[in-house]
């Protein structure tokens, strides 16, 4: 059986913040709209991204979703 992961939309919003971050620390201009074009991308595919599972945990009577 195998196994497919599926990069949900906190993942992407976590590369972003540190593509910003990357962005704002260089002194190099270039390099920095590289960075913010990168994050660009990155958003536009957030935004097709499932939302994270709901990971809390659940009441013993409730039937687990499928």
């Amino acid at each position: 059986m195998g196994f497919i992961a599926v990069i949900d939309r906190a993942y992407f919003v976590r590369q972003i913040g540190t593509l910003l971050a990357f962005a704002k620390s260089t002194s190099d201009p270039a390099f920095a709209a590289l960075l913010l074009d990168k994050a660009v991308d990155l958003k536009s595919l957030a935004e097709e991204a499932p939302p994270a599972r709901d990971l809390t945990p659940r009441p013993p009577d409730v039937e687990p979703e499928k």
